[in-house]
């Protein structure tokens, strides 16, 4: 089967969020564990949570792609933003556990002039910390633009982190087709190539889900700037391929493209027309 679906507000809670995502056409969805920008997450509702259990089983709903707030950076300059950000990602992986089994999804961080290999070190020292032997939840490094100092622009710097985390068995990555076209992956030209070269540095067992996004930029740019599908750098034809290639198979794919519930409707149509034999 072939999971799609997009990011949605989870202000209404994950019933609300699986019922919604039912009715654009897709079968699995991202979500904020709190307001992107940061701040106190809301509290978990059970009731909830067994309703939206209840939904998944009778919908099969494919693996949820949850998304760390922006304003979280494990390898921050300054320790108190650090210490805040490690206390999220612990706090966000406990409320995690509700829906277990699901995905974590985050940017590593930037090193703000600390540079890369400090950077990686203490994204991985905050890992060490956070990550628990128990538990079901997967968490995934996105692979990045390179925009700024940012950690994450080669898959060379994921392995890094991987390698430095006791408990890397939690660990997965998230490939976002925007971020790896602009940190200069062509993924237009020689996919086969890109994707062989994340197996031999990371291996594709770690690849657990894709963000499917466009790119206004050209590649190698370090933007960073998503568009919807087809309209970009990126182009339909290229993104099509990325959906059918059999080293991404049963993956959960996720549109983070800028669009309206029209516009998400239309796109998660378009890639099932694309993957109907799948």
């Amino acid at each position: 089967m072939f999971y799609i679906g997009n990011h949605l507000s989870a202000s209404k809670g994950y019933a609300a969020m699986g019922k919604q995502e039912e009715k654009l056409g897709g079968n699995t969805f991202a979500f904020f564990t709190r307001n992107p920008r940061g701040g106190k997450a809301k509290a978990i509702d059970q009731k909830d949570v067994d309703k939206y259990l209840a939904f998944e089983e009778e919908y099969q709903m494919g693996t949820l792609v949850a998304h760390a707030p922006y304003t979280m950076n494990l390898c921050a300059a300054k320790e108190d933003i650090r210490k805040f950000s490690i206390e999220m990602i612990a706090d966000d992986i406990k409320r995690m556990e509700y829906l277990p089994g699901n995905y974590y999804n985050f940017h590593p961080g930037s090193h703000v002039g600390q540079g890369a290999e400090t950077g990686i070190a203490l994204i991985a020292e905050a890992l060490n910390a956070a990550l628990l032997p128990e538990q079901s939840t997967t968490l995934l490094l996105e692979t990045m633009a390179g925009k700024g100092s940012e950690i994450g622009r080669s898959f060379e710097e994921l392995r890094e982190i991987i390698d430095r985390v006791t408990r890397n068995e939690k660990l997965g990555v998230c490939f976002d087709t925007c971020h790896v076209w602009d940190a200069g992956y062509d993924i237009v030209n020689d996919l086969d190539g890109v994707l062989a070269e994340f197996d031999r540095v990371i291996g594709l067992d770690r690849l657990k889900a894709v963000h499917i996004n466009d790119s206004m930029n050209v590649c190698g740019s370090h933007k960073d700037r998503h568009q919807k599908l087809g309209q970009g750098e990126i182009g339909q034809e290229a993104l099509r391929r990325v959906t059918l290639h059999p080293a991404l198979a049963g993956k959960p794919f996720i549109l983070e493209t800028p669009n309206d519930d029209a516009g998400y409707a239309r796109e998660i149509a378009m890639v099932k027309e694309w993957t109907a034999n799948c």
